[in-house]
């Protein structure tokens, strides 16, 4: 019986893999998932500032197109991309003759109705733009308008906005034609509540 020495052969042995300490794997996965949602942010606010907003309609003066607690989201390109129309529901700021009373907005929502160089005059309940009875399909039959007594005619550079509530509305008969560079966009559609979801 021989005794195995330190100088005898021995089977080779492979080398164990060389593992990378869990915490450099965590922290690299915890700094890539804040520079996901760093960058999520900071594009929502891009989006926010620039292209589209959502704004909440604060009072009843739109009803029925758009009802207190709506929510809007509101093209602010719109105007960069054409011209604005009659028609057309926009957000702007709130007009300096108008002060926001406590909890009231700075931003007011209504729809165009005249455009610069219109003449406007509300005779028997109804509207009258440059001499002819305005079409308003998105009133409620028998809608009246009142309030613009003798005729109004819109500078060059402004706009005159009016409530689709036309009886509960503080609007262009109250501050008067606005300035286009108050508005902030183009209402183009509900997103809130979900059983209003729909185009503007």
């Amino acid at each position: 019986m021989t005794d195995q020495t330190a100088g005898d052969a021995q089977e080779p042995t492979s080398p164990e893999p060389v593992q990378r300490p869990a915490r450099h794997s965590s922290t690299r996965n915890t700094l890539e998932w804040v520079a996901v949602i760093i960058g999520a942010v900071l594009v929502a606010l891009l989006i926010k500032t620039f292209v589209v907003q959502a704004f909440r309609i604060p009072s009843e003066s739109m009803v029925p197109t758009l009802e207190m607690g709506d929510r809007v989201l509101v093209n602010k390109l719109s105007y960069d991309a054409h011209d604005l129309n009659r028609g057309d529901v926009v957000v702007f700021s709130r007009p300096e003759n108008l002060p926001a009373g406590p909890d009231e907005p700075e931003d007011l929502i209504k729809r165009v109705i005249g455009l610069p160089g219109d003449e406007l005059l509300t005779k028997d309940g109804q509207l009258y733009v440059n001499g002819k009875l305005l079409e308003e399909p998105y009133l409620p039959e028998g809608t009246p308008t009142y309030g613009i007594d003798q005729t109004l005619t819109v500078p060059e550079g402004k706009i005159l906005v009016l409530g689709d509530n036309r009886e509960n509305s503080s609007d262009g008969r109250v501050f008067g034609p606005i300035a286009e560079d108050t508005i902030i966009g183009r209402a183009f559609m509900i997103m809130w509540p979900p059983g209003r979801i729909g185009a503007l």
